[in-house]
């Protein structure tokens, strides 16, 4: 009798609901960018003093290059080169020093974003400022990409345009690289950042990672506002990480030593 009981009891044991005995499954993971800085734009100091990990990307050769990305680091973000490049639309005058354009020669490309990656302090990747005409470029973009492998950087594609040669040659070199999924601030309004907030909040029911970008500067303190409003919806939801977190694979690549010419 003592037997068919101890079946009895361990076949209801082994019956229980399995979501009863698991562990609740790992959160999802979401990487929040921000553009732009390296400028003293409106908003950089209140966003990089949000608690959470943000990747700060630092426009290079500008006033604050330097202090701005010491402060992120020092802040506990990820600090990533923002190089300007050369958009269909607009003037180039618009994009400050070093730009890279369509119109370069390959030495001068090289050479450009070299200068860039020295400027930016504690860089580990790279997207571009701008960019939809040189993104879809491949002679430009290899370069670029030649580059960032050499000293070990990963690429983000802001997606400024639907056809960027980006992820085709990162994925040709074997290169880390990401793609942006959504931009807060291409309106500069707060109704307009806070709709897209709530978008992103529908997409992390859906998705397991995502990558959403804003901005300092005209949109700097709008950003600010709504990120600290959504900074516990987002937590609630996922792990918020920096771009690297994303890219497991990124601590096998190569890296150059930084006197390395």
């Amino acid at each position: 009798m003592k037997i068919w009981i101890c079946i009895i009891y361990l076949l209801f044991s082994f019956a229980q609901p399995i979501s009863a005995e698991s562990p609740s499954s790992p959160k999802k993971e979401l990487a929040i960018v921000i553009d732009d800085l390296g400028n003293n734009m409106k908003g950089t100091a209140d966003i990089l003093n949000l608690p959470i990990t943000l990747t700060v990307a630092i426009m290079p050769f500008l006033p604050s290059t330097r202090e701005d990305a010491e402060l992120a680091y020092h802040n506990g973000h990820e600090v990533i080169v923002h190089l300007p490049m050369e958009p269909k639309m607009g003037k180039k005058s618009w994009l400050g020093p070093g730009a890279i354009t369509t119109d370069l020669s390959d030495k001068e490309i090289r050479k450009r974003v070299e200068a860039a990656i020295k400027d930016v302090p504690h860089a580990v990747g790279m997207n571009h400022h701008m960019g939809s005409k040189a993104t879809e470029d491949e002679r430009v973009m290899r370069i670029v990409l030649e580059v960032c492998k050499k000293h070990g950087l990963f690429y983000l594609d802001s997606k400024t345009t639907g056809k960027s040669v980006v992820g085709k040659l990162a994925s040709e070199m074997n290169i880390p690289y990401l793609e942006n999924n959504l931009f807060f601030d291409d309106i500069y309004s707060t109704q307009h950042i806070t709709k897209q907030a709530n978008l992103l909040v529908r997409k992390l029911t859906e998705t397991e990672r995502l990558i959403a970008i804003g901005h300092v500067g005209v949109s700097g303190p709008m950003m600010f506002s709504v990120l600290k409003e959504y900074i516990p919806v987002y937590q609630d939801k996922a792990n918020i990480v920096s771009l690297s977190n994303l890219i497991p694979e990124l601590k096998l690549i190569n890296k150059v030593p930084e006197y390395s010419e």
